[in-house]
């Protein structure tokens, strides 16, 4: 199953009658920057396959569409405010529809996962999270392609760092807000979370197994 990307983009578009042809070369842009090894295009045609199978979860299914394809359109790994530009970034396109501000606050929800908030923005960070359930060799990709991303980080301090991350996860009652995500992703999520927190600590006695 794929997803047509372009036609997809114009259709939403559509919906709320605003042309996205720049846009969409924005967003091409953006997402296709040479450091995004994980929060790429791919990632969003991922979240739009999901998102297809929990739309009916939606409160407002095209406010939710529209903050899928801005989440990351900003996104630096060095800096914490990717999520606010990226909000900023909809909320300029949106500006003439009823979707702006509704948009960027759902953007804003990813910043953190919070495990409260409305019922759009959960299904939102769910989606968004939903990698974290998928099977070994998806998970082990994926956490590859975020050590890429913060490739320019020293070892030791990415292990750290990233394990508190992943044990933070590990902490909540549930990794997934929603109860039909976390039925489905919540069991593998947290063994592939437990098998990456094994490798980092693997790694951080010196070989980072992350890296090519």
């Amino acid at each position: 199953m794929s997803v047509e990307l372009e036609p997809r983009w114009a259709n939403l578009c559509k919906q709320a009658g605003l042309d996205g042809s720049a846009v969409w070369r924005e967003l091409s842009a953006a997402y296709g920057g040479p450091s995004r090894a994980y929060h790429n295009l791919n990632h969003i045609a991922d979240c739009l396959l999901r998102f297809d199978e929990y739309a009916h979860l939606a409160s407002d299914p095209v406010a939710v569409e529209f903050a899928i394809w801005f989440h990351d359109i900003v996104y630096d790994a060095r800096v914490a405010d990717n999520e606010e530009r990226s909000a900023a970034e909809a909320e300029i396109f949106l500006s003439a529809t009823t979707f702006g501000s509704l948009v960027g606050d759902l953007i804003r929800a990813t910043k953190h996962h919070v495990t409260t908030g409305s019922p759009d923005a959960a299904l939102l960070c769910d989606i968004d999270l939903s990698i974290l359930g998928r099977s070994p060799g998806e998970y082990d990709a994926y956490a590859r392609a975020i050590r890429q991303e913060y490739s320019w980080v020293p070892l030791a301090e990415y292990v750290k760092g990233r394990t508190r991350v992943l044990e933070a996860f590990l902490g909540r009652p549930s990794i997934f807000v929603l109860e039909e995500l976390e039925e489905r992703f919540g069991a593998s999520a947290r063994a592939n979370l437990l098998r990456e927190i094994g490798r980092l600590a693997d790694a951080g006695c010196g070989t980072d197994l992350f890296l090519p």
